[in-house]
């Protein structure tokens, strides 16, 4: 092994130390993660850091150069974000499911206590960049959604014409936002899978203590 090999490898070991407190729960949009976290933070005392939370931020301290595929988001409109692209392409071109702004994560989760611990949870958890943090396979979970079950999620928050309504074809939007999920959440399925990190399926038939007690389990904590 090379020296510059060597000390790659050290820097790996030594960040997935770093990280060693930290537990992952990433997935597809409307899988219950922000719910299931803030129940396994609660139960266990657990430090939450949600990502949907500091995506303003991330974004604002990206640049361009480091960022291309949110640079060019940015400046679209909403027809052009959500009505004239195919999801394919919407799938492909969203920053974030590129893994953009993924070290900022990073680095806020090292500069958060060691103690209590922390939960992590969000969309931008990408198994393949996940996967070299992990001190422990265990401490990573991704809940993958139904069509259904998204569907009645965003409903039921109110929020599943939120985006759609801004544009000037809000169901061909919706449309649009929907595929482009189900192929996202396919998408982690495969590359989750390929990595053997585990997966819960959510379906309309699991209820909210379920899922928390699959995921609780899936960690080795106590429900």
């Amino acid at each position: 092994m090379r020296p510059d090999q060597r000390e790659d490898t050290a820097n790996a070991a030594a960040l997935r130390a770093r990280l060693g407190h930290v537990y992952w729960i990433g997935g597809g949009s409307g899988a219950g993660k922000s719910t299931i976290a803030r129940r396994m933070a609660a139960r266990h005392g657990l430090r939450l850091y949600a990502t949907d939370d500091v995506m303003a931020d991330h974004a604002g301290r990206s640049t361009p150069e480091e960022c291309p595929f949110l640079s060019e988001f940015a400046a679209m409109d909403m027809d052009e974000r959500w009505v004239n692209r195919s999801p394919e392409v919407m799938l492909e071109t969203f920053h974030w499911f590129r893994g953009e702004g993924f070290g900022l994560i990073v680095d806020d989760l090292l500069r958060l206590p060691r103690e209590p611990g922390v939960v992590v949870e969000g969309f931008r958890l990408l198994p393949r960049l996940v996967k070299p943090l992990l001190a422990m396979p265990g401490h990573a979970v991704w809940l993958l959604p139904s069509p259904d079950f998204r569907r009645a999620a965003f409903g039921s928050r109110g929020s599943l014409w939120e985006i759609a309504r801004k544009t000037s074809d809000p169901a061909r939007a919706l449309r649009n936002l929907l595929v482009r999920d189900q192929l996202f959440t396919e998408r982690l399925h495969e590359e989750a899978q390929r990595l053997e990190l585990d997966v819960i399926e959510v379906d309309t038939t699991m209820t909210e203590d379920d899922l928390a007690e699959r995921v609780m389990a899936a960690f080795g904590l106590r429900g």
